[in-house]
This record gives C-alpha cells, structure tokens and sequence, in this order.
C-alpha cells in the first residue's frame, strides 16, 4: 500500500488518527479524497453553535487537509459530499455562499444529504470532498518522453 499516501494536520487530525485510526485524507496518484470535515477548530476541537459558523469552518477544514496532503486546496475540488443536519435552506444557503468564496472558478458536482446524526453531538454538517492534484513528475516525463520520440535522431530512416 505503499501507493497510498495518507495525511491528518497538526491538531484535530493527528488526534483523529491516533484515538480514532483514521487520517484526514489520502492520496492516490493524481487525486485526493479527504474524510469528512466538520466545523471544529483544528487546534482545540471547539465547534461553534451556529450553522452558518459550522459551514465555513468545515469548509476552512477542507481546505487545510487538501493543503496537508500536497494539494492546492479548493481550486483542484471536482467532487463534493455534504451530510446536513436538519438540510434546509439555511445549511444550502451557506453552502453556495461559501462555493462561491472558495471556488469562484469552477463549479464541482455535488451531492448534499440529511442525516439523523454526525460523528460528534454538536455537528450539523461534515464534508466530504475529492480533488484533481496533477503530478508533475509523472508530467515531466511524459513531456520529455514526447520530446525525444519527436527527435529526428530517433526516427529510422527510410530507405
């Protein structure tokens, strides 16, 4: 599994893995997909009373682990999962608003669920989010690969 390139922050994430065994996110090739996010603060774990509070910390959330795990946080964003407690107008609301901060680009697709419960009592969102990281390195050398197919010394000559 040595492909599998896991990450937690400092703070709440490494407290995740080490009591819980999970990490905030994972790395696979090109690609990032991060456990879910709610609206605690990474550093002491309070979570705020208020939904609109919640919303834009876990989204703060998502951002710090894309960044932990050696993305560019949410530009390279394409999917993205939501669980609500209560989904409501006020929960979509605050989503699109902080859509539009965080992603004022592109627009990814989206699926945004009610639930009964969260991972923690005080939660009423946690979002769940995959991303496109491109790899450089794999880049590289397809770019210099292309180069030297194209060089005339390498192709045969025709007699």
């Amino acid at each position: 599994m040595s492909h599998l390139k896991y990450s937690a922050y400092p703070g709440k994430g490494e407290y995740q893995r080490e009591h819980y065994r999970y990490s905030q996110a994972v790395r696979v090739g090109d690609r990032i997909e991060c456990s879910g996010q709610g609206g605690w603060d990474p550093q002491t774990s309070a979570i705020p009373s208020d939904t609109k509070a919640q919303i834009e910390q876990a989204f703060s959330n998502v951002d710090l682990t894309l960044r932990s795990a050696g993305g560019a946080g949410w530009s390279q964003v394409f999917r993205v999962n939501s669980y609500h407690l209560p989904l409501n107008d006020e929960a979509l609301g605050v989503m699109v608003e902080c859509y539009r901060k965080w992603m004022p680009d592109h627009q990814p697709i989206w699926t945004a669920i009610g639930v009964p419960q969260l991972g923690e009592k005080e939660m009423v969102v946690e979002i769940e989010v995959v991303a496109h990281v491109p790899e450089e390195k794999k880049k590289a050398v397809i770019d210099q690969a292309v180069g030297l197919c194209s060089s005339p010394a390498l192709v045969p000559a025709v007699m």
